[in-house]
């Protein structure tokens, strides 16, 4: 059983394994470029609405209701923590999206977000997925780090079906970079390789958040507040928006809910 193999490691450790996990299933994603060249427009739609249902329920499940009961726990008011961190998660993402320069899904470059520069669309586009996994390794590094300070509601399963979760959403995330980049001219390889490079950044991030909670129990609540803030700010200033361009987009909603309740039922069930 994975929980038995994993409670052997450190906090750290395992959050480097679960993100690993997470870009692995990131470039699986991104190997559909092997196969198709095009992606039906309705099709990336759904699956950009899955991921945003996917982060959603995580936001919620997995990290603000183990934080208010954390900070119950300790005595402060409980509502403090989770709108404090929350806030701040949002306000750090809107700080690095007006500074790292990325391109959204369909936009022609001269929209790029971000500092200007003369980089090539690629990297933009790129650049835009990788703005997203940001909060999603922290927040699964932060889930694993709470579970050192063993609290009722911090279970390694927990961690580990949020683990689960946000390598499911990557999968998509994977395909909606390669799939595009093939479409403009690259060749199948060098889309695969843009495409899973923009998940490298969730194992950093995954040690980064294990290390600083292990460092400072106190900031816990905060730490995991603020990872559904930064969340939460990618699914609305990103990922709902574009999976609602063009025709017919009450898919993109359906695979929301659909995302919702999967998260849902694996934090429930497991954590």
């Amino acid at each position: 059983m994975i929980i038995d193999w994993l409670k052997d490691f450190s906090p750290v450790t395992q959050a480097l394994f679960a993100t690993l996990f997470t870009w692995g299933v990131t470039a699986l994603g991104a190997s559909l470029v092997f196969f198709f060249k095009n992606i039906n427009k309705k099709v990336l739609n759904a699956m950009l609405g899955f991921a945003a249902g996917v982060m959603i329920a995580a936001s919620f499940w997995s990290l603000l209701s183990p934080a208010i009961e954390m900070a119950e726990q300790s005595g402060t008011p409980s509502w403090i923590p989770a709108a404090v961190g929350f806030l701040l998660g949002g306000a750090f993402l809107w700080s690095v999206d007006k500074v790292l320069p990325h391109l959204h899904l369909n936009q022609p470059v001269e929209e790029a977000e971000g500092i200007k520069t003369s980089w090539q669309r690629s990297i933009l586009l790129v650049l835009a997925i990788t703005l997203h996994n940001i909060p999603e390794g922290l927040a699964v590094g932060v889930a694993f780090g709470a579970v050192a300070a063993d609290l009722p509601s911090a279970s390694l399963a927990g961690a580990i079906a949020l683990a689960i979760g946000i390598g499911i959403q990557n999968f998509p995330e994977g395909a909606a970079v390669s799939i595009p980049l093939r479409r403009e001219g690259f060749s199948r390889f060098k889309s695969f390789i843009y495409g899973q490079a923009s998940g490298i950044v969730e194992p950093i991030a995954g040690v980064i958040g294990a290390f600083a909670v292990m460092s400072m129990q106190s900031i816990l609540p905060y730490a995991l507040s603020f990872a559904a803030g930064a969340m939460i700010y990618v699914v609305i200033e990103e990922l709902i928006p574009e999976s609602q361009q063009g025709s017919k987009t009450d898919i993109s909603t359906v695979g929301a809910m659909i995302g919702f309740v999967i998260m849902m039922v694996l934090d429930v069930a497991l954590g």
